[in-house]
């Protein structure tokens, strides 16, 4: 190896260290990477930036603009309630969230649908009071192992399905130049490799990633407890002296009247409770979990801010005081604010009522808190003090109003508070079905009806065709748009693209990987392990893609010295360049949950490790039972 190649590892180990030591977020790290790696000119500039104008970077970007389109909406409560619903324990929410991920990624590409999901899984966990840590990377390893099951699971797959067909063509091409027809050509290219003459059919992988999926989830349903972070704040939510006051109102058309408290899903509030149902002036207090909600009842909820803010979200609940419904903006456009009433405030001393609050402020009291006691009486009777804390519905200018004001000691925004436009659920909802639709079917029909490919949907043309569909029918504003997208995370992942580049073109991975090869000494077993170990090696330090093209032709080139069936060689690239769990740079969806689930370099490798082990296993050993030597 040149000085590049080495040059090109030793700053891999670096940002490794870097990364495994938390002194810097992955994102710094992986780019102070790529820049080390520019500055001598190991790589050019357009190999650097080639990731951030990767169509899987674009994709993913876009998508945090259909998920929040989705959210919303609410529909991201509909997919947690059809999909995850409510577990028993934390082993019962693994694998509620596990399986149908998979079955899921099995038919899209996982990492838009990880992108989707990461939103949904953050409400779940709160609502279930499990951790993010317990729950973020199993929706990235559930996405990765489904993804493994079919041909169109993920782009890897179909990277390696275009090397077979171009080793196909060629070899095709070869043997009708020495006389053969097409079809003997095909024929005999069949019998001597073992591959399938067209390249690969769909289901062709299924025979070793189903095992695989089924092991893994097995395996982190069973060991979580052990070895996944259970990570929450220093300091919890549930610490926090405010307990709010909020009065919420059934409507006749709610789609919770009839049910019980517990089948509504307001028994278990994290950090609050439902103190008492006020029904026809007949006050309910200790209100059963099996007393069903009647239209117009008035709920009394006790609790923090966070809860208090997913009330106003829920789908059947509206704030009870009609004073809400005749603000002058829209109530889509407003959010929820909070506001410290100062000792100089001229409403202190009379109620919320008599004041006018909304009339003086064009903002509405949906909340009130007092040095964490109880405010038994109703919002609007409650007499202002110095002090007290309000939750206040108004459009977001009101910060900017009075956050000089001598009114209110303190004023803040609380983030991702805006009314849920569940109106427009079903609409959004229909968008991403015909989004995933049309990637899952159109290639298909337009190959079947022989339509011209550049007009095939791909991801990224659904994705974008979706958010524009999405913001033109107000499902989602501009400005929530802008604000859904995770630099960060697609920082990462293109600064990882620009990284893997240097290993692989510098001859790094090649060198090391024909190494490995060579201490197999011709034992077709050990062999094929060894393809698989480098393979996956490849995968955790470079992009997957990359590593399955660079493999490729070392497993047929190998499996051709050896005399042997291609297909098993075929199968371990296409498994291990995308089952790569140890680091946050084996797959892309890996990095997308480091943020949101509060991750270490370490938690990737105290559960990757062994993972990476088990799924090896069972690829190596089952696939020459399905395709014999």
């Amino acid at each position: 190896m040149g000085w590049e190649a080495w040059y090109s590892l030793v700053v891999v180990l670096l940002v490794l260290g870097l990364m495994a030591s938390s002194r810097l977020p992955a994102d710094l790290a992986l780019l102070c990477g790529l820049v080390t790696l520019v500055l001598p000119g190991v790589i050019g500039p357009a190999d650097a930036l080639a990731g951030f104008a990767n169509e899987g970077v674009v994709t993913v970007a876009v998508l945090y603009v259909v998920g929040a389109g989705i959210r919303q909406t609410g529909g991201i409560d509909w997919i947690v309630q059809a999909l995850f619903g409510r577990p028993r324990s934390a082993s019962s929410a693994m694998f509620r969230l596990m399986a149908p991920t998979a079955v899921f990624s099995a038919v899209m590409n996982n990492t838009p649908l990880v992108a989707m999901l990461i939103p949904a899984v953050a409400d779940w966990s709160r609502k279930t009071q499990i951790a993010a840590s317990k729950l973020m990377l199993p929706l990235s390893y559930a996405a990765i192992l489904g993804g493994t099951m079919t041909l169109i699971g993920t782009s890897t797959n179909l990277v390696v399905d275009g090397k077979v067909r171009e080793l196909s063509d060629a070899e095709t091409a070869r043997l009708v130049e020495r006389g053969m027809s097409e079809e003997q050509a095909r024929e005999e290219f069949a019998r001597r490799t073992g591959l399938p003459a067209r390249g690969l059919r769909l289901f062709d992988i299924t025979w070793v990633g189903l095992p695989a999926a089924v092991v893994g989830i097995a395996w982190l349903v069973l060991t979580h407890r052990w070895l996944l972070p259970d990570r929450k704040p220093a300091i919890s939510q549930h610490d926090d002296p405010r307990e709010y006051t909020a009065e919420m109102l059934v409507p006749p058309d709610s789609p919770l009247v009839g049910k019980t408290i517990e089948a509504a899903g307001l028994r278990h509030l994290p950090g609050a409770y439902l103190a008492e149902i006020d029904r026809d002036g007949i006050v309910l207090p200790a209100v059963s979990p099996e007393e069903r909600l009647w239209a117009n009842d008035r709920l009394v909820f006790v609790g923090i801010l966070e809860t208090v803010a997913d009330l106003q979200k829920m789908r059947g609940l509206i704030p009870a005081t009609d004073q809400v419904f005749k603000l002058t903006a829209p109530r889509a456009t407003r959010c929820l604010i909070e506001a410290v009433v100062s000792d100089s405030c001229p409403l202190v001393g009379r109620t919320i009522r008599d004041g006018r609050f909304r009339s003086v402020y064009n903002a509405v009291v949906i909340g009130a808190a007092r040095n964490g006691e109880r405010l038994r009486q109703k919002l609007g009777d409650v007499v202002l003090q110095p002090g007290d804390t309000l939750l206040l519905e108004a459009h977001p200018s009101f910060v900017d109003r009075q956050r000089n004001s001598r009114d209110f000691f303190l004023v803040s925004r609380v983030e991702d508070s805006a009314p849920r436009r569940h109106e427009r659920a079903v609409l959004a909802l229909l968008i991403l079905l015909a989004m995933v639709g049309a990637v899952a079917v159109g290639p298909a029909l337009f190959q079947a009806l022989g339509w011209p490919r550049v007009l095939e949907p791909t991801m990224l043309k659904a994705a974008v065709v979706a958010a524009g569909l999405l913001m033109a029918t107000r499902c989602l504003s501009i400005d929530d748009a802008r604000r859904s997208i995770d630099w960060s995370t697609l920082l990462a992942i293109a600064a990882s693209f620009g990284i893997g580049r240097g290993v692989e073109q510098t001859g790094a991975a090649q060198a090391i990987s024909e190494f490995l090869v060579g201490l197999a000494r011709g034992n077709p077993w050990a062999t094929l392990a060894v393809v698989y170990l480098i393979t996956l090696l490849l995968t955790e330090i470079i992009t997957n893609n990359a590593a399955a093209a660079l493999m490729f032709p070392f497993a047929v080139g190998t499996a051709h010295s050896l005399g042997v069936n291609y297909m098993p060689f075929v199968a371990c690239v296409m498994m291990a360049a995308s089952a790569g769990f140890a680091t946050p740079m084996g797959y892309q969806t890996n990095l997308m949950v480091y943020g949101p689930g509060g991750y270490r370099f370490g938690d990737y490798l105290r559960i990757g490790i062994p993972l990476d082990v088990l799924v090896g296993a069972v690829v190596v050993v089952l696939a020459p039972l399905v395709w014999p030597f």
